[in-house]
């Protein structure tokens, strides 16, 4: 079992910045990928960001020079730094583990609660 607790969520104004945390605890695969996915209202979750425990890295165009995904492998967190936010960055932020012990077994998915992030006009 994997846990995630997310931080740093909150309203800002258009324009500005703000940095989401997750740590990640219990029993937790050698092989993984934390990221982060957002839900707007009305609309599909979708991928933001994630990293592997290689470092490997995948944006989504429309984030691609304004976020910075980052983790530390010897405290299980990750982070994503937002900067210049838009109105249509808001929504419901969500963590993200996929783990695995070894290449020839299934994955397993966990998310964290979600925090909501608001970009003002």
């Amino acid at each position: 079992q994997v846990q995630l607790v997310e931080s740093g969520g909150g309203l800002v104004q258009a324009g500005g910045s703000l940095t989401l945390s997750c740590a990640a605890s219990g029993t937790l695969q050698r092989i993984n990928i934390m990221g982060w996915y957002r839900q707007a209202p009305g609309k599909k979750r979708e991928l933001v960001a994630d990293m592997t425990n290689e470092g490997v890295i995948w944006y989504r165009d429309s984030v691609k020079g304004r976020f910075i995904i980052s983790r530390d492998n010897a405290k299980n967190t990750m982070q994503l730094e937002m900067n210049n936010l838009k109105p249509e960055d808001t929504a419901v932020y969500y963590c993200s583990w996929y783990d695995r012990n070894s290449t020839d077994l299934p994955w397993f998915n966990y998310w964290g609660p979600g925090t909501q992030v608001t970009v003002s006009a």
